[in-house]
């Protein structure tokens, strides 16, 4: 056994004393490294406040090292032992994250980080109706789950629990109850779906014991009267097995199996039985090397004793749903005793022990959620190979992404639980309460904070909606590039509730929606409305106008249109000429002629799906100008047979187009900076960048040439600089 030295405070001698025995005892798998790690723990669980007792009377410290002691029993690594000592001490003492980190590294860190999050959690049962009874634990259950990012971090809650219950019995009776409660109806499903079945074993007991103390106590009762006789039984069962498999050549290691007290009590109310008629009560298990040897000890056992019909299972050949793999039988064993007989291979035991798949939808008859099943069945994987010896810390590595929910769970004001898609924001989270409330909504607290509507929630946190009377919903709601709604379900409310606004009132939206675009965008062709009305299955070109202004088409769609027209033909030939290398391919296509050499003029700068045309030059082919280019309104008079109809390939080759744009601002300190942010989150170049002061008005003007792909990339990027403080104006520049 390795020794430590202790760094402890000198004050608390007690839990010194109490974390270096904890210390020394551990197995002997935890090498010194992890020693002295968790020493580094004990310091800081110390340091926070060594005093704080929880409501069974111990101290914080002393309950930690039992919780941490259940993970030992678990075979969880340091890391997992460190969370669990340190949890509590973000929000009872001035240690921060950035000291877990330094001193613990970051796995740890955000392991406590998740735990502080989930023990805010602990009270929200009492404000749910009970008719939502059931779905709010379900829900409850998804909720923790999906704040733990780390499987660890469930397994540490599931300990802890099990430490509270163990600790229970001088609690008042009515805390007591609530502690049962929320163990059967949360933490003990948590053990069953990711397999701890000792953990839900013992959780179980616990609460039929707290909640219905007479019917455990005459179980109980029945199985003490008969223990020294069941014992016996088994051991000669044992005994004539062992034998008789011996004489056949079977390979076999066989032990008595103990049956629960909860499982036995459930089995009766689920069969209306009595005891008596619970034939697993005497049981025992046998384990065999390969799946040949299973079959040879089952013929071993049906030619012992006789079986009992309707009492016999063999999953090896047909498997659960959730992979389990065993047979059972039940035979009427010496002194015409009923025994049950459960025959397995190493790898099915440690399967059913740990488990791989969702047995627990089995037992609890829970919905169907297949992301919810594949997070579940990955946390389970993990706990599988953890329990082959493979390190923790290298196998979540290797889960991380698969392990990854794409729904969240977050809480009402009174503690009610809400699933919302992963990316949700709290205008989504408003939709989901009541189409009414979305409507109104005009801010949002989350956590108690004031946040903006487009921010984007995580599981755990309690969102409140601020609402106005008279309020109506905003069509920047719908602009998908300002993040406001990321439901599909809450964005066909809004748009619902702009196509019952008046017709006309649509139009007149539309039309001021689209000449605001061309402004920004500086096009100043007018779209083709017809051919637009056309496209998207309209009758006229006013309802293209109403279109955009219930929210069904965004202006860009139709901004842009007339860079996708087919050209006319043209009398004259164009002069052919063989391609350069620097020429730009496939972009453009010249009226009815293949081959040709193109380039995008520098002047105007055209971006796909811009209104264009060609004019064709000596020697260096077709060059691309916009409609409205003030070179080409000059050529048009003196060099029209020169311009050919160009239009914007099919299929465009992923390239940049160089824009120059224009953001004339309050002159503040950080706008350049929140402009260059919006710039690099959108992954997007900067070419050039021009600022302006002007001090007597206290205003900025800053011109920025940038790459985009295409003209909706540059509307959305238009649209978050936009939404900036203090911008005055945003618009693309010729």
């Amino acid at each position: 056994m390795v020794t430590t030295t202790s760094s402890l405070p000198e004050g608390d001698s007690a839990d010194a004393a109490v974390v270096t025995h904890w210390l020394a005892m551990l197995p002997v798998e935890f090498d010194e490294q992890d020693r002295l790690f968790l020493r580094k723990a004990a310091d800081l669980a110390l340091a926070a406040n060594p005093e704080r007792r929880i409501s069974s009377g111990e101290t914080q410290l002393r309950h930690a090292l039992s919780v941490a002691e259940v993970l030992v029993g678990l075979r969880m690594d340091r890391e997992t032992l460190a969370a669990a000592m340190l949890q509590g001490v973000l929000k009872a003492s001035s240690i921060g994250i950035k000291t877990l980190r330094k001193r613990l590294g970051e796995n740890t860190a955000h392991m406590v980080d998740d735990l502080a999050r989930i023990g805010l959690l602990t009270d929200l049962s009492s404000e749910v109706s009970l008719e939502d009874e059931e779905e709010h634990a379900e829900n409850l259950r998804r909720l923790l789950l999906g704040i733990a990012e780390d499987v660890r971090v469930v397994l540490v809650v599931v300990a802890e629990q099990l430490h509270l219950m163990r600790s229970a019995r001088g609690l008042p009776q009515e805390l007591r109850h609530r502690l049962a409660k929320e163990t059967r109806e949360i933490y003990a499903p948590l053990a069953n779906r990711l397999g701890i079945w000792q953990v839900k074993w013992e959780l179980e007991d616990l609460v039929l014991r707290f909640l219905r103390p007479d019917e455990y106590k005459r179980i109980a009762g029945q199985l003490d009267g008969r223990r020294a006789d069941r014992e016996a039984f088994i051991r000669e069962v044992i005994d004539l097995l062992r034998e008789k498999f011996l004489a056949a050549g079977v390979n076999a290691g066989i032990s008595g199996r103990p049956k629960h007290i909860y499982s036995i009590w459930r089995k009766m109310q689920r069969k209306a039985v009595d005891i008596e008629q619970i034939f697993d009560l005497r049981a025992v298990r046998v384990l065999v090397p390969d799946i040949a040897q299973c079959y040879a000890a089952l013929g071993v056992v049906h030619g012992l004793w006789k079986h009992i019909p309707g009492e016999f299972d063999d999953y090896i050949a047909t498997p659960k749903v959730n992979l389990y793999q065993s047979i059972h039988t039940a035979v009427i064993g010496p002194e015409e005793k009923t025994l049950e007989i459960q025959i397995r291979t190493p790898d099915m035991h440690h399967h059913a022990e740990l488990g791989v798949a969702a047995h627990w939808r089995y037992k609890e008859n829970a919905k169907q959620d297949s992301d919810f099943e594949r997070r579940i069945v990955k946390m389970r994987q993990w706990l599988q190979r953890k329990g082959e010896g493979e390190e923790g810390a290298d196998l979540l590595d290797g889960l991380d992404t698969e392990m990854e929910a794409t729904r969240i769970y977050v809480l009402t004001p009174v503690g009610k639980v809400v699933e919302l898609p992963k990316g949700s924001t709290p205008l989504d989270f408003a939709y989901t309460i009541h189409t009414d409330i979305g409507h109104q909504c005009r801010g949002a607290r989350v956590d108690g904070h004031i946040v903006q509507l487009n921010r984007s929630l995580r599981s755990g946190e309690t969102v409140e909606i601020l609402t106005a009377k008279s309020g109506t919903p905003s069509r920047d709601w719908i602009n998908p590039h300002l993040g406001y709604l990321h439901s599909s379900r809450a964005r066909n409310r809004v748009k619902q509730w702009f196509k019952h606004l008046d017709y006309g009132h649509h139009v007149e939206l539309g039309r001021a929606a689209l000449e605001r675009e061309m402004i920004r965008l500086s096009i100043s062709e007018k779209p083709d409305l017809s051919a637009a009305a056309a496209k998207h299955n309209l009758q006229h070109a006013e309802d293209v106008y109403a279109a955009i202004g219930r929210g069904d088409l965004s202006p860009i769609q139709v901004a842009g249109l007339g860079g996708r027209e087919k050209p006319g033909r043209r009398t004259k030939p164009v002069p052919t000429m063989p391609r350069k290398q620097e020429a730009v391919k496939g972009e453009v296509v010249v009226a009815g002629v293949d081959d040709l050499m193109t380039g995008l003029a520098r002047c105007c700068k055209p971006v796909p799906y811009d209104p264009i045309i060609g004019f064709v030059t000596r020697g260096r082919g077709v060059t691309v100008h916009r409609r409205d280019c003030p070179n080409i309104r000059a050529l048009q008079e003196e060099e029209g047979e020169r311009l050919v109809n160009v239009h914007w390939s099919d299929g465009l080759p992923d390239t940049q187009y160089a824009v120059d744009f224009l953001v004339v601002a309050g002159d503040r300190k950080g706008l350049l900076r929140d402009i260059s942010s919006i710039l690099t989150n959108d992954d997007i170049d900067v070419i050039g960048v021009n600022t302006n002061s002007d001090r007597k008005t206290d205003s900025a003007s800053m011109r920025f040439t940038v790459e985009v792909r295409n003209m909706e990339q540059l509307s959305r990027l238009l649209s978050k600089v936009e939404q900036l403080p203090d911008v005055n104006l945003v618009k693309r520049l010729l």
